[in-house]
C-alpha cells in the first residue's frame, strides 16, 4: 500500500511543508509532451534551418498539433537546386546537339517533356523542402513531409535499431547531411534528407540515448 503525502495544515512545520512539496513534485508525472530540452541544445536544430513548416491551404490538411517542430537546413534547397539545374542543362545541351548536329528531331519531344518536369521540380523544391519537419516527443519522434501528398510518421524510440548519417561531396560543401532511422518494421523508417551537420550529429546522439533509456525501461 502506498501512502500519499498529506496536505500541510496551518500548524505544520515549514520544513515539513517544504518536504511535502518536494515529494509531490517528484511524484508528479511529466507534463511536457517532448523530450527534456536539457538533453539537447535546441539552438543546434534551429541554426541555419527554416523557421516555419509550410502546410497545405486546405482546411482538411493534417494538423501540426502542439510542440516544437524543427526543420531542414536552408543549404538543402541549394543542393537540390544545383543538382536539378545541372541535369536540366545536361538535357538541354544533349537535346540541342542531337537536333542540330545529328538531325534527330524526334528527340525534341522526350527532351522537352523531361525539361518541363525538371523545371517544375526547380519551382516546387523550395516550398517542398519547407514542408519537412520533425518533433521530439516524450515517447516517439514524429516526422512529417509533403504538401499535395502529406505523410506523418511517429517512430517510437524503443523501436529504433539504427541511426545512420550520410553525406556526399556536395552536401559537405554546404554543411548538410542525411539522417536515416531504421526500425524493427522497415516500412516505418524515416529519412531526414537535409539537416545541418551539427543537427544531424546531435539528433543521432539524442535518439540513441533516449532509445536506450526506453528499451531498458528507465
Amino acid at each position: 500500500m502506498t501512502n500519499s503525502p498529506e496536505a500541510p495544515t496551518p500548524d505544520s512545520n515549514p520544513a515539513d511543508t517544504e518536504r511535502v512539496a518536494d515529494a509531490a513534485a517528484v511524484a508528479a508525472p511529466l507534463e511536457a509532451d517532448e523530450v527534456r530540452q536539457d538533453d539537447y541544445d535546441p539552438a543546434v536544430f534551429t541554426g541555419g534551418a527554416f523557421d516555419r513548416v509550410v502546410e497545405p491551404r486546405s482546411e482538411n490538411r493534417l494538423p501540426l498539433g502542439d510542440g516544437t517542430w524543427y526543420q531542414l537546413a536552408k543549404g538543402y534547397v541549394r543542393v537540390q537546386l544545383i543538382t536539378t539545374g545541372f541535369f536540366f542543362l545536361l538535357v538541354l545541351v544533349a537535346g540541342l546537339v542531337a537536333v542540330f548536329l545529328f538531325d534527330l528531331r524526334w528527340l525534341m519531344i522526350p527532351a522537352g517533356i523531361l525539361l518541363v518536369i525538371l523545371a517544375a521540380v526547380l519551382v516546387v523544391t523550395p516550398r517542398q523542402a519547407r514542408s519537412y519537419g520533425y518533433q521530439l516527443r516524450r515517447d516517439d519522434l514524429v516526422f512529417r513531409r509533403g504538401i499535395l501528398w502529406q505523410r506523418i510518421v511517429a517512430v517510437p524510440y524503443g523501436r529504433m535499431q539504427l541511426v545512420d548519417i550520410t553525406h556526399g561531396p556536395l552536401d559537405r560543401g554546404f554543411g548538410i547531411a542525411q539522417l536515416k532511422i531504421v526500425t524493427a518494421a522497415a516500412v516505418s523508417g524515416v529519412t531526414l534528407p537535409g539537416l545541418t551537420q551539427g543537427a544531424a550529429e546531435q539528433l543521432r546522439d539524442t535518439l540513441i540515448d533516449v532509445a536506450e533509456t526506453r528499451r531498458t525501461g528507465l
